[in-house]
């Protein structure tokens, strides 16, 4: 095995300066998550990569969003296939790369917009089955899923479902989002993101006609005593109300108001009981003549620490000591990311398989070039390893 790694190494090696400059196109080709001309440009980028390199490619069109890149390679083999994931899209609005392009400094570290959430990522994914195939490994497929509205939480389109139903069946995911400079993997994220009740009810002047109006605005404040009694901290059940918007003046009783909600849980049980309770105070009028509707489109679901995460980080910690890459740990953290899905899926997952650094979502974001390498050669070799029964190991 050890030459195997080695030679995965000499591969890695030899591809810096392509994997470099690759890193950079990608980098200074802007693409905020409704920045959709910009996406599609990096999937555009990426799927001529991935057609270079014999991975077929698919992409799903997204009408209001970024499209998804799909790509298949060593689709011969009948094994179930390892998912290599991630998002094409960033938070930074236009005119970023032209204020801040792609450049390394002295201390060897890359910055730009989205160098680290998570451009370099992509690249270290596509590098990997490269790396394989130089080395002669077909042992089973592997599957990209780059989502292109990933940052918004796919809020314009139905990428989630899609996501859902190209990960269905895999053996295990790897996703190459920001990777942390303790070397620390993501075993589990909360779930959650913002949620919204609209309610609805009568206008009417409040001095002349009060009894003909049925204001949403105190319904609004009913609802949100009814939903924040029931956080729970300790067991990490929160919905805070954050923003309400309602009514047009002191004189007008208010047929509409918004309360929006940002929540978050730790596993699908505790979430099953957040969408409970929010679904009951949207059904439940205080204020007659008042109705409401629940939006959670927006809801990510929460990357649960299973067995089978466990067992694939384990077999990645393995892989860690015997390619000489070293000790790494792992954690869970709060923010979302589509390892949510594929964990909801039944596919064991390790997150934050990108490149080293921190600042995410900040001009002050910088990522370690070093570790673009070294990562890359750590994720081909736990691909190169992995076997049907890792999680029985």
């Amino acid at each position: 095995m050890k030459q195997y790694f080695e030679q995965i190494s000499r591969y890695i090696d030899g591809q810096r300066a392509s994997m470099l400059a690759l890193w950079e196109e990608l980098v200074n080709t802007e693409s905020g998550s409704r920045q959709i001309e910009g996406v599609n440009a990096v999937c555009g980028i990426l799927r001529r990569e991935m057609e270079r390199a014999g991975i077929h490619t698919r992409v799903l069109p997204m009408p209001d969003a970024g499209d998804m890149l799909i790509g298949e390679w060593n689709t011969g083999s009948p094994k179930a296939p390892l998912l290599l994931i991630g998002h094409m899209d960033t938070v930074f609005q236009e005119g970023a790369a032209r204020e801040n392009p792609f450049h390394v400094d002295e201390n060897g570290m890359a910055h730009g917009p989205g160098v680290l959430d998570m451009k370099a990522g992509l690249v270290i994914a596509l590098y990997a089955v490269k790396a394989l195939a130089a080395v002669g490994w077909n042992e089973r497929p592997v599957k990209f899923i780059f989502a292109g509205d990933e940052e918004n939480l796919h809020m314009f389109s139905n990428a989630k479902e899609l996501f859902a139903a190209e990960a269905k069946g895999a053996l295990a995911a790897f996703n190459f989002e920001t990777g942390y400079m303790d070397d620390r993997f993501v075993v589990g994220r909360a779930g959650g993101g913002p949620a919204r009740i609209d309610i609805r009810g009568v206008a009417a002047h409040s001095g002349i006609a009060p009894e003909k109006g049925r204001s949403a605005v105190l319904e609004a404040a009913y609802k949100i005593v009814e939903i924040e009694s029931q956080n729970d901290i300790a067991r990490g059940r929160l919905m805070n109300c954050g923003v309400v918007s309602g009514g047009i003046g002191e004189n007008t009783i208010p047929d509409a108001c918004s309360i929006r909600i940002g929540i978050r849980f730790p596993d699908a049980a505790v979430g099953t009981e957040i969408f409970d309770i929010l679904n009951k105070a949207a059904d439940r009028s205080t204020v007659p003549g008042t109705t409401a509707e629940l939006d959670l489109s927006r809801v990510m679901q929460c990357m649960e620490t299973t067995d089978g995460v466990m067992a694939l980080f384990k077999h990645l910690k393995q892989t860690a000591a015997a390619c000489g890459y070293g000790e790494i740990g792992c954690f869970q953290v709060g923010g979302l990311s589509d390892s949510g899905i594929t964990v909801a899926c039944g596919v064991p997952t390790v997150c934050g398989m990108g490149v080293r650094g921190a600042g995410s979502h900040t001009a002050a974001e910088h990522a370690e070039v070093r570790s673009l390498y070294s990562r890359c050669v750590l994720a081909a070799c736990a691909a190169y390893t992995l076997g049907d029964d890792f999680a029985k190991s």
